[in-house]
C-alpha cells in the first residue's frame, strides 16, 4: 500500500466540531499569540490543524494546531472571515501515536511546559510504552526521560529500572 500524506486531503471543519486534546504540553506566551493572530489575520490559515476523527463522539480531536484553533475561538473577525471553518488534516492513529505526533510537531517548533511533558511520559509509561519507545517516538534522550520521570515523583515509572549499589555503608565495609 502506498503511503499518502494526510495534507493532500485537507477538509473544512466547523470549529464547533473540533476539541482540544487532553495532553498537549505546548504553551505559547501572549506576545507570540498576538503574533499568531496577526499572521492569521494577514495571511489566513496557511497550515491545517491536524486532528484525529473520533467517530463515536463525531468530533475532531486536535493533535497539532491548538493555538491556531484558539485564534478562531478568541477572535470574532477570524471566525467570521473563515465562516467558522478550520482547515483540518486527519490522521488515524491510536492515542499513543497521536501523543507522539503532538510532541514531534511541538518539539520541531519550540518549547514545552515541563510538568505537562512529565505527565505525557507518565501516561505513555502507564499504557505500556518503554523508555526506548518514548525516546524513539518523542525524540528524547534517556537523560531527558529520566528527568521528566523524576518530576512526576512516581516510583511506578521506575519499576523496570535495575538499580545497583552505588555505595556500601562504612559499617558494612569495616565488618567485612
Amino acid at each position: 500500500m502506498k503511503f499518502e500524506s494526510p495534507v493532500y486531503h485537507v477538509r473544512p471543519v466547523p470549529v464547533e466540531k473540533i476539541v482540544a486534546n487532553t495532553y498537549n504540553p505546548n504553551a505559547v506566551a501572549p506576545p507570540e499569540m498576538r503574533l499568531l493572530y496577526d499572521s492569521i489575520r494577514e495571511d489566513g490559515y496557511t497550515m491545517p490543524i491536524v486532528c484525529y476523527y473520533d467517530q463515536t463522539e463525531d468530533q475532531y480531536v486536535i493533535v497539532d494546531g491548538f493555538h491556531r484553533y484558539r485564534v478562531m475561538l478568541e477572535h470574532r473577525d477570524i471566525y467570521d472571515r473563515e465562516g467558522g471553518m478550520l482547515p483540518v488534516s486527519v490522521i488515524d492513529k491510536p492515542i499513543d501515536q497521536r501523543m507522539a505526533s503532538t510532541i514531534r510537531h511541538n518539539r520541531a517548533r519550540g518549547s514545552h511546559d515541563v510538568e505537562l511533558m512529565s505527565n505525557i511520559v507518565q501516561e505513555l509509561h502507564e499504557i505500556g510504552r518503554s523508555d526506548a519507545w518514548i525516546s524513539k517516538h518523542l525524540g528524547m534522550d534517556r537523560d531527558e526521560i529520566l528527568r521528566l520521570k523524576q518530576i512526576t515523583g512516581l516510583t511506578a515509572l521506575f519499576r523496570d529500572v535495575k538499580f545497583g549499589k552505588a555505595w556500601i555503608p562504612e559499617e558494612e565495609t569495616e565488618e567485612s
